[in-house]
């Protein structure tokens, strides 16, 4: 319970700490918004009012921000314009809320699903560079701007980076000192260890340092006075009465006019599709990775607009950069966004005097470096390791955000993105891989996650391009939709052009909808035919294929239960494995082979003796196979005990207390040679590893040997060259198999120490 109470009062204190940093960087934001937009200044601080409490109550978001977002200045603009007065906007403004309401009511807000990574990056990427852009003339003291202008055309005909250009003769020498020792103040600050543990947040020490210094420079005079064009802005207001005065009302006399209702859609829609983006974007930058809910966003979002239509405020959307500086300040929960907002209402009514203290440069400062952290080369380095297909929609959305606005910079980056996803359906709808089963080879062709019209021409040349007479298995168990004329180019190949070609065609995985069942024309199976026209050369070849498939993990495509189905009455394998019980060496799939392919004879140590014998003459002599494969393993336990213990002259039962495991260490003993056991002992622990896996290989050509001179039967088989014998050593680190020749048979010694 204690260590819950600290926790809780950590989280508290992040989150008022962050709330205060917010409530710094969102005032002059929110004015800056308004005076872009041509509203009223007391409109955009009632949207950060409102943005803070009521959709922060109400919002699922743990970190996001809402209040006047900069991408919407030239619609609101541009609708204030259209309407004749703001009053009419407000109506507009109510109606949108209640469009935002439904759709998060009807849970429109999925879409969000549908942004890439790579746009969603890109907007993050490209707000941090606006950032920096945007401030640095406001850290110099060039503020002929507003704060919370984003867009690359300003109002005055210049543009973001004209407007840097033009600050190298309006550079201010006192705004100027307070951005730069604030930009060093946050810098140091958060490399200094106490620092990073400070309950006190290093943007709540540059606002007072920078007022702490325009105080001083006031007193110094001359041109390092702060004039009023450089510091915050509020609105003052003779008392509480005159306060509410500020407060505006719709004009509903304007629901008959149809502007009205464009405009309303207008800003819903944009407003709806920033906070989504931004929403994703502030969930990605979360520490603790929580998602929230996009519907019940909307939903928050519709209810503040209502709000604010009705009291005369912007409307509003969740903010980035806002968002970003309450992460960064240390925001946990979506306390700090409503502590801002109840700062932002408190100040403004009570001490908004003070509030115009505050230098503009050392708010600029707290933004650029949030820029600085958003648009890290990190985030670049790892779009750029993504390869083109990710890069380049982020790079498109980087430049089109910072050279237009966020809106048409996004839609410019999804279409560079759905463009590539177009591409990429087009060239590689397909995957086409030959299969080599053992009825014969299988062309596989996997179909795309989406096939529609643009795949035709891709997959009418793959099938064009099947040779007569062979099989082709058309796999859709990936493939979530289907175009109509895919499918009848489908079903006229499986009955029509197909079988006019003897190409053999079978289906697997297409969805019940499209009437199409799975069908198996090809033998992937053992069968008696197969089994007898095989030499053991080629079982070996067969097991060797597979292997190469196990490591490369293109394992053949297999439909178990029908071969459980078909090998029911009658099994003909191709080759015996005898192999150690080891979990790490399953002899069906290091060689890939399906149900009734193998015989898998498995005991520790692999070695040979009465039963095993018995079980390999069955299966060569009687069950027709052609091939025995002993195959040991590196690492091996079995073969591990055998060597200690042959050293140390215990036996198994005393040192292992198991009862009837003796004669499994005593055969492996055979392949310890005498001088061996002196010798051990004094190896270094990595040598001796490795002798131990040399006895291991030794142990696979003594057992083969050892069949052929214990078993008549299978030594006969060998000799009219019915069966192979082979020894093979699995590697389980590697998952490699060591194939050996027959002049692995000289003995393995161990050098004698000096």
């Amino acid at each position: 319970m204690t260590y819950q109470t600290g926790q809780l009062r950590s989280t508290v204190t992040r989150d008022l700490n962050s709330g205060f940093v917010v409530f710094f960087v969102a005032l002059p934001l929110c004015l800056g918004v308004a005076l872009a937009s041509d509203a009223p200044l007391f409109s955009g601080l009632l949207a950060g009012i409102v943005g803070g409490i009521l959709v922060g109550l109400l919002s699922g978001s743990q970190t996001s921000i809402s209040g006047p977002a900069a991408g919407l200045t030239t619609i609101v603009a541009a609708q204030i314009a259209l309407l004749g007065s703001f009053q009419a906007f407000q109506v507009a403004v109510v109606v949108a809320g209640l469009i935002q309401i439904v759709l998060g009511s009807i849970r429109a807000g999925f879409i969000a699903a549908f942004f890439p990574s790579s746009v969603v990056k890109g907007l993050l990427a490209a707000i941090g560079v606006i950032l920096i852009l945007k401030q640095i003339p406001h850290v110099l003291g060039h503020d002929p701007d507003p704060e919370g202008d984003m867009s690359f055309q300003q109002p005055d005909h210049e543009n973001t980076l004209s407007e840097i250009g033009r600050l190298l003769g309006d550079v201010h020498p006192g705004a100027a000192s307070i951005g730069l020792v604030s930009i060093a103040l946050l810098v140091l600050f958060s490399k200094w260890k106490p620092g990073k543990k400070s309950l006190v947040p290093a943007p709540l020490l540059v606002v007072i340092l920078g007022v702490g210094m325009s105080l001083l420079f006031r007193r110094v005079g001359g041109q390092w006075v702060i004039e009023a064009s450089h510091l915050v802005q509020v609105p003052v207001a003779d008392g509480l009465a005159a306060s509410l005065g500020y407060l505006q009302f719709p004009d509903f006399s304007m629901l008959s006019n149809p502007a009205v209702y464009t405009s309303a859609v207008t800003v819903a829609a944009v407003a709806s599709l920033e906070t989504l983006l931004n929403l994703e974007a502030v969930d990605k930058l979360d520490p603790q990775q929580r998602t929230s809910p996009p519907s019940r966003e909307l939903l928050a979002q519709g209810v503040g607009n209502v709000a604010l239509g009705m009291i005369g405020g912007l409307p509003v959307t969740s903010v980035i950069a806002r968002s970003s500086v309450n992460i960064n300040a240390g925001g946990q929960t979506k306390l700090s966004t409503i502590f801002h907002g109840v700062l932002l209402l408190v100040s403004i009514l009570l001490f908004p005097t003070w509030l115009n203290q505050i230098p503009l440069s050392c708010l600029a400062a707290i933004l650029l470096i949030t820029g600085v952290k958003l648009a890290s080369p990190v985030l670049v380095k790892q779009m750029w390791s993504q390869g083109r297909s990710q890069f380049i929609p982020f790079a498109v959305t980087v430049a089109s955000i910072v050279l237009t606005d966020l809106l048409v910079g996004v839609l410019i980056g999804l279409a560079t993105s759905i463009g590539f996803i177009l591409s990429n359906n087009v060239r590689r709808p397909i995957r086409r891989i030959v299969e080599k089963h053992l009825g014969g080879e299988v062309v596989h062709i996997k179909l795309a996650d989406q096939v529609s019209f643009l795949n035709r021409a891709s997959l009418t040349r793959a099938l064009d391009e099947l040779p007569r007479g062979s099989h082709v298995l058309l796999d859709a168990r990936r493939t979530d939709y289907i175009d109509s004329d895919l499918l009848d180019l489908i079903r006229d190949f499986e009955n029509k052009t197909g079988p006019a070609r003897g190409v053999e065609v079978s289906l697997r995985g297409f969805k019940s909808q499209y009437q199409m069942q799975d069908r198996t024309q090809y033998v992937d199976y053992s069968t008696r035919e197969i089994q007898s026209a095989l030499t053991p050369q080629q079982v070996l070849q067969i097991l060797k294929d597979g292997h190469e498939r196990f490591q490369n993990g293109q394992h053949l495509t297999r439909d178990f239960g029908r071969q459980v189905q078909n090998t029911a009455k009658g099994q003909h394998p191709l080759a015996a494995v005898l192999s150690c019980i080891d979990s790490r060496a399953p002899a069906e799939l290091i060689f890939d082979t399906g149900v009734g392919d193998i015989f898998s004879v498995r005991v520790a140590g692999n070695i040979t003796s009465r039963k095993v014998l018995g079980s390999l003459e069955y299966a060569c002599a009687a069950a027709g196979v052609k091939l025995i494969l002993v195959m040991g393993h590196t690492r091996c336990g079995a073969v591990t005990a055998a060597v200690n213990l042959a050293c140390s002259g215990e036996s198994a039962a005393t040192a292992t207390g198991c009862q009837h495991l003796e004669p499994i260490i005593s055969e492996i003993q055979q392949s310890v040679e005498p001088l061996d056991r002196l010798s051990l002992e004094q190896l270094p622990a990595s040598e001796r590893e490795s002798f131990v896996d040399s006895v291991a290989r030794r142990n696979v050509v003594r057992v083969v040997e050892a069949i052929r001179q214990q078993s008549e039967t299978l030594d006969g088989l060998v000799r009219e060259e019915r069966i192979a014998i082979v020894g093979a050593v699995y590697d389980v680190v590697s998952g490699d198999i060591d194939f050996l020749p027959a002049a692995t048979c000289e003995p393995v010694r161990v050098a004698e120490p000096a």
